[in-house]
């Protein structure tokens, strides 16, 4: 196995945060999934592992932040700036919250913030890097 990287949410609805994470585009991988977590693939190398508050538990035994915190946003990337919007669409009909923050378009990227059921920060973003200079 490469270099890959499991990001463990708890979640208090296995059943709703899964169908969330497949209407943004991720899949399921059965192998690692049960009653307690399900693995949700981005890319090959990303993975969401989805944890029930107990299951959780079993890992660690510091608190589960409030749904209103934010600890960290993690950014998906898409193919496009209606990829963007696609996800978004999806999120708001999967229970999620859309624009928590600003809509950020600065022309070579555009990016919507969302929260999961859980209030875990997504953030679907596009970006186009040839106008970039290359560095040295």
């Amino acid at each position: 196995m490469g270099k890959s990287i499991f990001i463990s949410l708890p979640v208090t609805d296995l059943k709703v945060s899964v169908a969330f994470y497949e209407a943004l585009g991720f899949r399921n991988n059965p192998r690692f999934t049960d009653e307690t977590a399900a693995c949700m693939v981005w890319s090959e190398a990303i993975s969401f592992m989805l944890l029930t508050h107990d299951k959780w538990r079993s890992f660690t035994t510091r608190p589960i932040p409030p749904s209103t915190s934010s600890e960290v946003m993690l950014a998906l990337s898409c193919d496009s700036r209606e990829a963007v919007d696609a996800m978004s669409q999806a999120a708001a009909a999967h229970g999620g919250t859309v624009d928590i923050n600003p809509v950020e378009d600065h022309g070579f990227m555009y990016t919507r913030d969302l929260a999961d059921p859980d209030g875990h920060d997504l953030a679907a973003m596009w970006m186009d890097v040839s106008p970039m200079p290359a560095r040295s």
